[in-house]
């Protein structure tokens, strides 16, 4: 089981010494007659896997390891930990409620699948030892590594130690304050088309409620209400997945236009939560990766075709980058041709930061947007606020003026609201590290191998860090007043109370670029559009049935009633 690190090579070594002698020496100890050299070492084998097995899923963790004495949540199984609360329910809530529930000092202890030790993070001094200066001593599992590269590449994301820091390096000037605000033009044309096709579907009549799930086909629509009905996670994935074509490589993929365009229709077939993909992600925690990869699952298929599908067209677009450049005709800001030009990579590499950028670049931002849109109609008297202040403070999205970096910047609500549905929500609920030697937080022994749980989902919501509301969606906490006149951690009292984007030499390399998209996309959105809940019982956030596979989103997407409200 990966998860556990089987020693199985000095299982099988002691196996085949201890086979040769009890064969040839000591026949009268083998627990049959005459099993042969082969039976005996399967018997051999076996019965050390299951001691291993007793001592890893047993007496370790309940009477031998150094973490069992902390302060942990109530319940759980004997052998199972609290696996089964935590499979039941969508990522993160069950650390949402320790967090808020049971007393500690910074670290909980919790114990997963066969009772596998989870260390949980929730105070700033343990989150900064362990992500900024002792960030090179945890990394990620190497299972999460191997499911994500499938898709990601190893690009900056996934690389570790001494790679990851050259990677960075040379990534970094495509990620610089000055470059990221040369790009809000970028941001805001493309969020414009969104608009304007978004528009042209709704003023047509065009009604997505046919995508609705469980909705009976053979039922006409309700023409006592033919408010057109949209799927914000489709029409939001379009978009950014076309601005990070431009930002990253320069390449529009014409998503926004087409949503059948390949590279739309291949992120959508992947992205989609489903239960194969959970119960393949499940299966990475216990067998080895390259025998996940080998297993004859839909899923499986699917994720080698898209890798090939994403990789094919990254590997044209730096061949053409490539060619511009010996030419001398490339005068490009994107990352790609950043990245060509510092010399640092190598095409294959290149392939993996672009599969990384365009993934993990449009995904999070588009779950975001779902996220916006739902909490913007679970709360219509912010949705209209918000909507004043874009209309009165940005160029109309009729007009050819573009938004520029010092509106979008100065606009207190829209970014007041932005951050909030970050920390609400963050679209990366849980990231897992492990200790890549013997280190210690906090003051705490934690031995290699230990997985430490960052969630972002519990960590945002605690009430300790964040005060009594934190579990209520308040934009307020980030506008300005005569107490806190410059409201930059939302009435946090440490940065590391905002987990959404991580901290340190590990922290999201693209924050600014998401978080400048984000408020351009949402801006677009609201100045011309009014949303409301197409299920009512949707406005109760109890009633969401959220899935989580690298980001959390509800499982059967957000379909919400669109109006185009007029005079701007």
């Amino acid at each position: 089981m990966s998860e556990f690190n089987i020693p199985g090579k000095i299982i099988s070594a002691v196996s085949a010494v201890s086979s040769y002698y009890l064969v040839n020496y000591s026949p009268d100890l083998l627990l049959s007659s005459n099993p042969g050299l082969f039976g005996t070492f399967l018997q051999l084998w076996t019965l050390q896997l299951c001691l291993w097995l007793v001592w890893k899923a047993v007496l370790w963790p309940k009477f031998f390891s150094p973490l069992r004495n902390l302060p942990g949540p109530d319940g759980g199984s004997w052998w199972n930990g609290h696996f089964n609360e935590i499979f039941k329910n969508p990522t993160g809530f069950p650390m949402e409620k320790w967090i808020n529930n049971t007393p500690n000092d910074g670290l909980i202890y919790y114990r997963g699948l066969f009772n596998a030790e989870r260390l949980f993070l929730t105070s700033p001094k343990a989150l900064s030892e362990v992500l900024t200066t002792k960030s090179y001593d945890f990394k990620r599992p190497e299972q999460v590594t191997a499911a994500l590269s499938r898709l990601l590449g190893v690009g900056v994301l996934l690389a570790e130690g001494d790679e990851h820091k050259f990677q960075r390096k040379h990534l970094m000037p495509a990620f610089a304050f000055r470059h990221i605000k040369d790009l809000y033009p970028v941001f805001w044309s493309k969020a414009k088309e969104n608009v304007f096709k978004m528009a042209e579907h709704v003023n047509n009549g065009g009604i997505d409620k046919k995508l609705i799930p469980n909705r009976d086909p053979e039922k006409p629509i309700d023409e006592k209400d033919s408010t057109p009905v949209i799927d914000v996670g489709g029409w939001s994935a379009r978009a950014t997945l076309d601005i990070i074509g431009l930002a990253g490589m320069g390449k529009d993929f014409g998503a926004v236009e087409d949503e059948d365009a390949l590279l739309s229709r291949t992120y959508r077939s992947i992205f989609k939560p489903t239960r194969g993909a959970m119960a393949l992600g499940l299966l990475g925690f216990i067998l080895p990766g390259w025998l996940v990869r080998i297993l004859p699952v839909k899923r499986n298929s699917d994720i080698e075709e898209a890798s090939k599908t994403i990789r094919s067209v990254c590997k044209q677009e730096i061949m053409e980058k490539k060619e511009r450049l010996k030419k001398k005709d490339n005068s490009d800001v994107d990352i790609l041709s950043i990245a060509l030009e510092s010399g640092g990579f190598t095409d294959e590499n290149l392939v993996d930061q672009m599969m990384t950028f365009l993934a993990a670049g449009h995904e999070t931002t588009a779950s975001s947007m779902i996220w916006a849109i739902y909490l913007l109609c679970v709360h219509p008297e912010i949705q209209s606020r918000l909507r004043e202040e874009i209309r009165a403070n940005l160029p109309s999205l009729d007009s050819d003026e573009c938004a520029n970096s010092q509106q979008i910047d100065h606009m207190p609500y829209l970014n007041a609201v932005c951050s909030e549905v970050l920390r609400y929500f963050p679209p990366v609920p849980l990231t897992p590290r492990v200790a890549a030697r013997n280190t210690t937080i906090c003051g705490q022994k934690v031995p290699k191998g230990t997985r430490i749980m960052l969630i972002p989902w519990a960590v945002n919501r605690s009430e300790e860090l964040w005060g009594p509301d934190a579990r209520k969606f308040n934009p307020e906490r980030w506008m300005p007043s005569e107490d806190k006149p410059s409201p930059a951690n939302g009435g946090a009292t440490s940065n590391y109370s905002y987990l959404t984007f991580l901290h340190g030499p590990r922290s999201c390399i693209g924050q600014g670029f998401a978080k400048s998209e984000f408020a351009c996309l949402l801006a677009a959105w609201v100045g011309k559009f009014d949303f409301q809940i197409n299920d009512e019982r949707e406005l109760d956030e109890k009633n969401l049935n959220i899935k989580g596979g690298v980001t959390s989103k509800p499982a059967k997407g957000l379909f919400v009633k669109t109006k185009v409200v007029p005079g701007w």
